[in-house]
C-alpha cells in the first residue's frame, strides 16, 4: 500500500510540474519593453515564451517574432539603431546582439546570475548590465564580446540608468541588505563612477522601501526616479487601510547634488496603488508616468505641479556638517510623505490587461507590457479624458482569473494582485517579491501576539516543510495562505483563490546558488559539506530537505520572546537568496548565524573551529 501511494505522489508531482511547464509555454508574459528611435516599432521582451516580438504601433500588429535561447530579461537598442541587445536571464545569463536588419541573432555574450537591465555607454562601446544575483554590475566590452569586470553593488540590482553626461551610473537594488531588527532598514541607490569604475555613493531611500522596480533620467537630465514600496514593518500589522502597511511611491534624486530630493506617495488617500513598476517621462519633460503592477493601471503625473508639491529637501540632518545622515530621523521621515494631490491621474486599464509592468513613452503615447494577459495597453497621454486601449500580443488577451485549467498560473496571478486586497495597497508579492520570496524585514503580525517582530520567510518549498511561521502557529502553508488572505489582505476570498495560490507555491523550484562552480560545489563548499556533518549541522538540517521539521532551543531568543518559545527549523535551500538570518533578523550573513548570532554555541557549536573551516561551512551552505 505504501508503494502505491508513493507512485501515486511521484505521478502527481510529475503532472503537477509538468502542467507548470505546459503553462510557461503557452504564456508570453511580455516583462520588457523598447521601441526604435523613431518610434514606429515597438520590441517586447516575453519571459515565459523566450521570444522578443515586434510590434508596429501604427498598425497595432505583430511584424516579427525572434526566438531566444534563455528568457529575456532587458532590452536595449544600439546608438545607430541597426542592433538590439537582449539580457537573457538564467544562472549563466546572455547577452543576445539581434541583428535588426535580419532579425537574427548575430552574436551572444556570457554575463552573471540572472541578468538584466541592459544600459549603453554613450559611445555604444560598453554595456552595463544588472547581475542580480551576483550583486553586481557587469561590465560588457562590446569590441571585445566579454564580460571584463564586475562591480558590486548591493542586494539584487534590477534596474540601472545612465546620466545624460554619461559620468554616472545609477543602479536600483530591489532588497535592503542589513539587520532588520534595527530603526532604519531600506533598499538603496548606488551610484558608479563609470571614469573610476568604482561605487562612489549609496543613497538612502525612506525607511521601509524595497521592491524598487525600475529607474529612469527626466529629459534635462536633472532627475531620476525610482520606483518602490515603503513597508511600514516598524507597526503593529493590525490594520491595512490608509497605508497603514504599505504604501506606494516614487523617489526623485537630485542629479546635481546626488541626494535624495524627495518621495511622493502614488496612492490616494483611501485607494492603494499597489507595486509600482515601471516609469518614464515624457520627451518634453511634462509628464511622470508609472505603472501599478498590483492594481492594474498607470497614474500619470504633472511632474512641475509634482516639484511644487514636494518639499525641497526631505528631513536629513545638518548638511553643512557633511555628517552621516541620523537614521532614526531618517527612520521617522517615512511616516510623514505626502500623498500627491491633484497633480496626478490614475488611469485603469482595460479589464482584459493585468499586471503592466515595464513602461515606454513614445511622444504623446505611454505603452504598458501586462505580464499576467499577454497584451500592451497604450495611453494617449494628449487625450481628455485619459483612456487606456488594449492591444492583444497574440490571437486574443490571456484571462488567469478564469483558466481553471491552469492553477499554478492563476495562483501566480492572484499572487501579484492587489485587487484581492482591501483598498488594493498591497498583494501577497509585497512582502514577498522576487518569485515568494523574501523583503529582508520583520513584521510584528497579530498570529503569535504583538511586540515580537518576526522576519519574512520565504514561500520556497512552504508545502513541504510544515507548519508555517517561525513558532509554527499556522499547521501547515495551506492554512498561512488562508490566514493572509484574510488577515493581512483583510478580505475574504473564494476557496479558489487560496487553492490556485497554493497550486503556485508548490510549484516553485529553487535557482542554483551563485556560489556553485560550474554548477558544482567548490573546493571549499566541499570541504565544508564535511564540516556540517561532522559538527552535527544535518541533525537539524537533514539533506534534502535540509530541516527536521521539529522546534528547538538554540539560544535565539529576544527581550521580547518568550523564554520557552522554540523556533522551528527553517529548511536551507536557496538559503543564500534570503538574508537576513534568525528569526529576528538579527543576522546578515551565515557567518553572523554560527559566530555572533550563536554565543552559546546552541546553534551549532563552532568552538575550536578555525575561521577557514567556518569560511568553508558558510561556502557550503551558501551553495544548497
Amino acid at each position: 500500500m505504501k508503494l502505491l501511494t508513493d507512485s501515486l505522489v511521484v505521478l502527481l508531482a510529475v503532472l503537477l510540474v509538468g502542467q507548470a511547464v505546459a503553462s510557461a509555454a503557452t504564456y508570453l508574459s511580455p516583462t520588457a519593453l523598447a521601441s526604435t528611435k523613431d518610434g514606429k516599432t515597438l520590441f517586447v521582451a516575453c519571459g515565459t515564451a523566450n521570444q522578443v516580438l515586434f510590434l508596429s504601433t501604427a498598425t497595432r500588429q505583430v511584424s516579427a517574432t525572434l526566438t531566444l535561447p534563455k528568457p529575456p530579461s532587458g532590452l536595449t537598442l544600439s546608438p545607430d539603431g541597426t542592433q538590439l541587445f537582449v539580457t537573457c536571464a538564467a544562472p549563466k545569463s546572455d547577452v543576445c546582439i539581434v541583428d535588426l536588419a535580419r532579425k537574427k541573432i548575430a552574436d551572444t555574450i556570457a554575463v552573471g546570475h540572472s541578468a538584466l537591465a541592459p544600459v549603453l555607454s554613450l559611445d555604444g562601446k560598453t554595456l552595463y548590465v544588472c547581475d542580480r544575483f551576483n550583486d553586481a554590475v557587469g561590465i560588457v566590452d562590446l569590441a571585445k564580446k566579454n564580460e571584463v569586470r564586475r562591480i558590486a553593488v548591493n542586494r539584487e540590482p534590477v534596474a540601472a540608468a545612465l546620466t545624460r553626461d554619461g559620468k554616472f551610473l545609477l543602479v536600483a537594488n530591489q532588497i535592503q541588505a542589513g539587520r532588520a531588527d534595527v530603526d532604519y532598514v531600506a533598499a538603496t541607490v548606488i551610484v558608479i563612477d563609470l571614469a573610476k569604475n568604482q561605487v562612489v555613493k549609496e543613497l538612502l531611500m525612506p525607511n521601509g522601501s524595497g521592491s524598487l522596480k525600475d529607474i529612469k533620467i527626466s529629459p534635462d537630465g536633472k532627475f531620476a526616479a525610482v520606483t518602490h514600496l515603503i513597508a511600514r514593518f516598524n507597526r503593529v500589522a493590525a490594520r491595512i487601510e490608509r497605508g497603514w502597511m504599505h504604501v506606494n511611491g516614487v523617489t526623485l534624486i537630485d542629479l546635481a547634488a546626488l541626494e535624495i530630493r524627495n518621495t511622493a506617495l502614488l496612492d490616494d488617500a483611501d485607494v492603494g496603488a499597489a507595486n509600482p513598476w515601471g516609469v518614464a517621462w515624457t520627451a518634453d519633460g511634462s509628464k511622470l508616468v508609472v505603472a501599478h503592477a498590483g492594481t492594474h493601471e498607470i497614474s500619470v503625473s504633472d511632474f512641475p505641479m509634482l516639484l511644487e508639491q514636494l518639499p525641497e529637501k526631505p528631513v536629513m540632518c545638518d548638511d553643512s556638517t557633511n555628517a552621516v545622515p541620523d537614521l532614526k530621523e531618517l527612520a521617522m521621515r517615512a511616516n510623514y510623505l505626502p500623498f500627491l494631490l491633484g497633480s496626478r491621474q490614475r488611469v485603469k486599464l482595460p479589464a482584459t490587461d493585468l499586471g503592466p509592468r515595464a513602461l515606454v513613452v513614445l511622444g504623446h503615447m505611454a505603452y504598458t507590457a501586462n505580464y499576467f494577459s499577454d497584451t500592451v495597453s497604450v495611453v494617449d497621454l494628449d487625450a481628455t479624458p485619459l483612456k487606456a486601449e488594449s492591444i492583444p500580443l497574440g490571437p486574443q488577451p490571456r484571462k488567469p482569473m478564469t483558466d481553471n485549467q491552469d492553477l499554478v498560473r492563476r495562483g501566480e496571478f492572484y499572487f501579484h494582485d492587489a485587487s484581492i486586497c482591501y483598498q488594493g495597497w498591497q498583494s501577497c508579492a509585497s512582502c514577498h517579491p522576487g518569485g515568494a520570496r523574501v523583503d529582508g524585514l520583520n513584521w510584528d503580525l497579530l498570529n503569535d501576539g504583538l511586540e515580537n517582530p518576526k522576519n519574512t520567510k520565504s514561500l520556497l518549498w512552504s508545502h513541504r516543510t510544515p507548519p508555517a511561521m517561525f513558532l509554527g502557529v499556522r499547521t501547515n502553508a495551506e492554512t498561512a495562505v488562508r490566514s493572509g488572505i484574510k488577515h493581512i489582505l483583510f478580505t475574504d476570498q473564494p476557496e479558489a483563490v487560496a487553492v490556485a495560490v497554493d497550486e503556485y507555491l508548490k510549484s516553485l523550484q529553487p535557482l542554483p546558488s551563485p556560489h556553485l562552480v560550474h554548477g558544482k560545489l567548490s573546493k571549499a563548499a566541499q570541504r565544508g559539506k564535511k564540516l556540517f556533518h561532522q559538527a552535527g549541522c544535518a541533525d537539524c538540517h537533514v539533506p534534502g530537505i535540509f530541516t527536521d521539521l521539529k522546534a528547538h532551543h538554540v539560544g535565539t531568543n529576544r527581550s521580547f520572546d518568550k523564554s520557552t518559545d522554540k523556533f522551528y527549523t527553517p529548511t536551507l535551500i536557496e538559503v543564500w537568496r534570503t538574508p537576513p538570518y534568525l528569526h529576528d533578523g538579527s543576522a546578515v550573513t551565515i557567518r553572523d548565524v554560527l559566530t555572533t548570532g550563536n554565543p552559546n554555541g546552541q546553534h551549532g557549536d563552532m568552538t575550536g573551529q578555525s575561521k577557514q573551516e567556518i569560511d568553508d561551512l558558510c561556502e557550503y551552505v551558501l551553495s544548497l
